[in-house]
């Protein structure tokens, strides 16, 4: 069954499975394209330094594809130039083939009439020169990322390959130890992608339909926020985009939708699992209380005394809903759940499951519940982590 793409009214409940399927998690999932296929569906994974299980990056493929190896999935971002680091809905790893599609953003940033760092006159050419001469380097390599003050006081030649990494000229090729490393775009991008000249107009058009398809179905504002577009940016391409404009029932604003969302009806077996914050499904909190009925707030930055979740929790996505979600840390070869919420009896099971699977992936043994709401799921959780 498809729905009719002329005049196509969804149900809240077919645009939640549709939005499930596009980010991966409704159907089978894709295991032959791995970590790289998740990147080219998604377009766009986001980047954090905050790492409880794993860092963010890592959750991505995990959580739509279960256990792959950690290191297997590392080398998969960023061996082999298929990926490059670029602002994207925050600071994102990108598949290599959009690097044309951000040029709009680079001519912004060289066209911004000022910046919140001073730079001497050489040392944008000097980072160039070195990177030229040397090849792929760390900010500490360059010369050190810091002149010795607070953690915004950076050196002369950090400013220098930030703005070139802004500018274009400079390409963030891996994360090593966190650290960004830097290499020319003249060697890090394929030539045939560093030679296309896009225009504004392309590669906005080309960005709103990536994250249509991403998406499946979405508002102006969630389409617009998967690559942290202006409003008016969106208002101008979307007619162009070939994207299908919708209506879903319960929202309360118009909504457009990938023609290949639409093409068949979502069917097929959910996944289980604990999700990143940052993950693209939920990053939009309005997104994910219209689709899910479900409010999250990452609480990571937010005073202890008032935090109501912990520090960095994790959503449960089971069945297709969120039900519940979890305040991991790890102790050892332990798992702790430091504070877990469920949203009734039925979410023990997926809870118990998604713990244990995560805990196995990270290489701990077992795991150990804290705080439980409601208490009186305490023990029904107990038991069925002990019988899995």
């Amino acid at each position: 069954m498809a729905f009719s793409i002329d005049s196509a009214v969804l149900s809240a409940d077919e645009a939640r499975r549709i939005a499930l399927r596009a980010q991966g998690f409704l159907g089978a999932p894709d295991r032959r394209g791995g970590t790289r296929g998740v990147l080219r569906h998604l377009g766009a994974v986001q980047l954090d330094t905050i790492s409880v299980l794993a860092r963010s990056h890592e959750l991505i493929p995990y959580a739509r594809l279960g256990t792959l190896g950690r290191r297997t999935v590392e080398d998969a971002y960023w061996t082999n130039g298929h990926s490059f680091e670029y602002w994207s809905h925050a600071a994102c790893i990108l598949p290599v083939e959009e690097w044309p599609h951000f040029a709009f953003r680079r001519r912004a940033y060289r066209n911004r009439p000022q910046w919140h760092h001073d730079l001497a006159p050489s040392a944008y050419d000097q980072v160039i020169k070195q990177l030229r001469t040397e090849g792929p380097l760390t900010a500490t390599e360059l010369g050190g990322a810091k002149n010795g003050g607070e953690w915004w006081d950076w050196s002369d030649s950090k400013i220098a390959v930030e703005r070139a990494l802004m500018y274009g000229d400079v390409v963030c090729t891996e994360r090593r130890s966190w650290k960004r490393v830097y290499d020319l775009a003249e060697r890090a991008i394929p030539a045939p992608l560093l030679d296309i000249d896009l225009s504004d107009t392309e590669c906005l058009r080309r960005l709103v339909r990536l994250a249509g398809d991403a998406l499946g179905v979405g508002t102006r504002s969630d389409i617009a926020d998967y690559h942290r577009l202006k409003a008016e940016q969106f208002d101008a391409v979307v007619a162009d985009s070939g994207l299908v404009p919708v209506t879903v029932q319960g929202w309360d604003k118009p909504a457009w939708a990938s023609p290949e969302a639409l093409a068949t009806t979502p069917r097929g077996r959910h996944r289980t699992t604990l999700l990143s914050p940052f993950d693209s499904l939920i990053w939009e909190r309005p997104r994910t209380e219209r689709i899910f009925g479900f409010t999250h707030r990452l609480e990571a930055y937010v005073p202890r005394p008032k935090r109501i979740h912990g520090y960095f929790a994790m959503p449960l996505l089971a069945g297709g809903h969120l039900v519940g979600r979890v305040d991991p840390a790890r102790e050892g070869t332990t798992l702790v759940a430091r504070q877990l919420s469920l949203k009734n009896a039925k979410a023990v099971r997926p809870m118990a499951e998604a713990l244990t699977e995560a805990a196995a992936w990270v290489g701990c043994t077992q795991v150990r519940v804290e705080r439980v709401d409601p208490p009186e799921l305490r023990a029904s959780l107990t038991t069925a982590l002990t019988t899995l």
